[in-house]
């Protein structure tokens, strides 16, 4: 078997090798399996179904595709390079959450399962942009051994786990969920989660600080994820001081993946975020990850959920270098929620 893409616009999956009827319109970039090339219609598999197309419209050339999925409320988000890598950030709410039932989780297994015909998800990078529960509860759904009878795969190996900092963790002082201290003045939150050897401890049960609810479940199931090697998932955390995804620097398939904030700096030695103030919501997606994707002359900005006074932070962050925020598509701040700054967005 061998793997083409479509090349033309548009090309029609027959039924029958005659033609006739349309089991479906394959679009620019699709990726079949060749069963039997023939000409001038191939049988082929694709999108979970087998039929033929038209053996000239099939190609070499692999594409970016950028998936925005439809998740409710909330984001959901997969990227496949041009050189098979697979990135998913942020999935929605939990299913039990959902009107629909579903998720990303269930975008992420239809694309393995069903598309590529595999019985493993292999993600390169799983990504949660920040901890509230409409962005990474789909993370959740998919690593969770309690959730594996909704999927088709029937495993889930993620290479790499990264988040922006800001965690949920158990108030000490009355049991309540917080973001931890912030700096004498205020101004910055200085209780941060890391890798995985500080998230392994923050698990613990006599962990102090210790992960709270349902953001301490996520980690624990992404401290028991494995890559497609067998190893552990290792855990980083992401700022601008890290400049690129791990990996995603744009040498090989020429794809970067610019990590833009959350902005660190430093309180008494240690890494600290920006505080907007005594609203845990505004922290929580004030310190979202912002990403600029880079392919060739695209750049595609994902900016979580991001709000006025984080923008307008950036925009003093960044001078003399707003330049980094220009962007050929933008994906709408906080589910496009008015809460935004228009300087930024213009």
């Amino acid at each position: 078997m061998v793997i083409k893409y479509v090349s033309d616009d548009t090309a029609p999956l027959y039924a029958a090798a005659s033609g006739g009827t349309v089991r479906l319109e394959l679009l620019w970039g699709d990726q079949v399996t060749v069963l039997e090339p023939t000409t001038p219609r191939s049988k082929v598999r694709a999108r979970g179904k087998t039929g033929f197309v038209s053996t000239s419209a099939l190609g070499d050339q692999s594409l970016l595709e950028v998936y925005f999925i439809d998740v409710g409320q909330g984001d959901g988000v997969l990227i496949r390079t041009p050189d098979g890598r697979h990135l998913m950030i942020d999935g929605g709410y939990k299913r039990a959450s959902q009107p629909t039932g579903k998720n990303a989780a269930d975008f992420v297994d239809w694309k393995f399962a069903r598309d590529y015909g595999l019985s493993q998800i292999h993600l390169d990078v799983m990504m949660a942009s920040h901890n509230d529960a409409d962005h990474y509860g789909g993370l959740s759904d998919l690593l969770s051994v309690d959730q594996i009878d909704e999927l088709d795969a029937t495993d889930v190996r993620v290479d790499a786990f990264y988040h922006a900092g800001v965690a949920w963790w158990i108030n000490p002082g009355n049991g309540s969920r917080w973001l931890g201290p912030t700096s004498p003045d205020k101004k910055f939150l200085t209780q941060l989660m890391g890798s995985r050897p500080q998230v392994v401890a923050a698990l613990a049960d006599d962990a102090d600080p210790k992960l709270q609810g349902e953001w301490g479940q996520l980690m624990r199931s992404v401290t028991d994820a494995r890559t497609v090697e067998g190893t552990a998932t290792p855990i980083e955390r992401l700022s601008h001081l890290d400049r690129y995804v791990p990996k995603f620097d744009g040498r090989g398939d020429g794809v970067a993946i610019r990590v833009l904030a959350p902005f660190e700096t430093t309180v008494a030695g240690q890494a600290a975020l920006h505080s907007y103030g005594s609203a845990a919501s505004k922290n929580t997606n004030g310190n979202s990850l912002l990403l600029r994707l880079d392919y060739k002359r695209v750049r595609i900005l994902l900016t979580g959920d991001l709000n006025a006074d984080s923008q307008q932070a950036l925009l003093r962050d960044y001078v003399g270098g707003r330049i980094e925020f220009q962007c050929d598509i933008a994906k709408a701040c906080h589910h496009g929620s008015d809460d935004v700054s228009y300087e930024f967005l213009s």
